[in-house]
């Protein structure tokens, strides 16, 4: 049965996208399709292409050919902060955070783009800028702060926080935006265990709750997580799609395999 999904069921499309750096071809003719309310993986072995693409996608790369539309648009000449502002937001595979701020100063940054008062009423910050101020707290506090179990460290310095309540932190701080789609860039690597059931959580709550329900592309090597997790899964090798498709049927597949584990332990997983 063909796909009878219609255009505007689509959140995020890639088509034909290629990168070069040089000589290297990073990404060639990426094609890609994420529906609405998807959470949508991408794994490949490192050095596949999957940060690039994902910089493609925010707009730290413009890509040399190929077009990435967004909710219908064309989006390949909107710069980064302007995509945050149609929707798109993510976290990044090393923590990016300030930590000489508090938990809660970090994660105000993500509001900025909902800020309306001009520069003399926030310098004044009475009235219309003073209500907005509260409005915005109230949201960090009572939906972000809850949704990550974070009430603990809000005033604390996040260079102070262990790693895993950093990640947190971050993923706070791009759910400020209240993005359409979510990015996360390796959002498990240098997790334990605990703190990877937590995050795993924290993404499907965001992915399902009524009041969230955020499209989410997630780039990861932990495959359990990954198939539990995925609507579909996207597989990158080298710079090239080689399948986009439901979990059972990725994990089912010779090339995939091949890709992981190489030619001598394909034959050995059908032995």
């Amino acid at each position: 049965m063909g796909d009878t999904s219609q255009p505007n069921d689509f959140l995020l499309e890639l088509d034909d996208v290629h990168m070069f750096f040089g000589k290297v071809t990073a990404l060639a003719g990426v094609k890609l399709k994420i529906r609405k309310g998807e959470i949508h993986s991408v794994i490949g072995p490192n050095g596949a292409g999957k940060t690039v693409m994902m910089n493609c996608i925010s707009g730290l790369y413009k890509p040399q050919k190929g077009a990435v539309h967004f909710n219908g648009r064309q989006i390949n000449h909107v710069n980064p902060s302007e995509r945050a502002r149609l929707g798109i937001a993510r976290t990044f595979q090393k923590v990016e955070v300030f930590g000489g701020m508090t938990v809660l100063d970090n994660i105000r940054l993500g509001r900025h783009i909902h800020m309306k008062s001009g520069i003399w009423s926030c310098a004044i910050y009475k009235g219309k800028a003073a209500k907005e101020e509260i409005e915005h707290r109230k949201f960090i506090e009572e939906e972000i702060i809850d949704l990550l179990e974070i009430q603990h460290i809000r005033n604390k310095p996040v260079g102070m926080l262990p790693y895993g309540l950093q990640k947190r932190v971050e993923l706070g701080r791009a759910m400020a935006l209240e993005p359409e789609l979510l990015i996360l860039d390796e959002p498990l690597a240098g997790l334990n265990l605990e703190e990877v059931e937590d995050m795993a959580r924290f993404i499907l709550d965001i992915n399902q709750e009524k009041r969230w329900q955020v499209t989410c592309l997630l780039v990861e090597h932990d495959m359990g997580v990954v198939m539990d997790l995925s609507d579909r899964v996207f597989v990158l090798n080298f710079g090239n799609m080689i399948m986009d498709g439901a979990p059972d049927e990725v994990q089912s597949n010779p090339e995939v395999i091949r890709a992981y584990l190489g030619e001598e332990d394909l034959y050995a997983t059908r032995a």
